[in-house]
């Protein structure tokens, strides 16, 4: 059984910065990739950051230079770095993991940015 806890989340500023955190438990077996998700109020599940087991990254335009994506092997745990946060980066955040059988999911930590 595989699960994913985030962390990290709360209320902050415009301007300010946040880490998430997600630990993976469980089997890893056929992993493509470790990815964030975040979801607004009335909006899409929208995927913003990427990285593959060989490490390569990818982001959404809309966090490029902002937000980093990154994982600690030896820690089964994912990080994401958030600077320079906007209100409009205010979302409900999920870590997930996609295998060659199925895409696991955390269950979301809130993300709050005041302007």
């Amino acid at each position: 059984q595989v699960r994913l806890v985030e962390s990290g989340g709360g209320l902050v500023q415009a301007g300010g910065s946040l880490r998430l955190s997600c630990v993976v438990s469980g089997s890893r077996v056929g992993i493509n990739a470790w990815r964030w998700y975040r979801q607004a109020p009335g909006k899409q599940r929208e995927l913003f950051a990427s990285i593959t087991t060989g490490g390569t990254t990818n982001y959404a335009d809309s966090v490029k230079g902002r937000f980093t994506i990154s994982r600690d092997n030896a820690k089964n745990t994912l990080y994401l770095q958030m600077n320079s946060l906007k209100p409009e980066d205010t979302a409900v955040y999920y870590c997930a993991l996609d295998t060659v059988i199925r895409t696991y999911w955390g269950q979301g930590t809130q993300v709050t940015v005041s302007s």
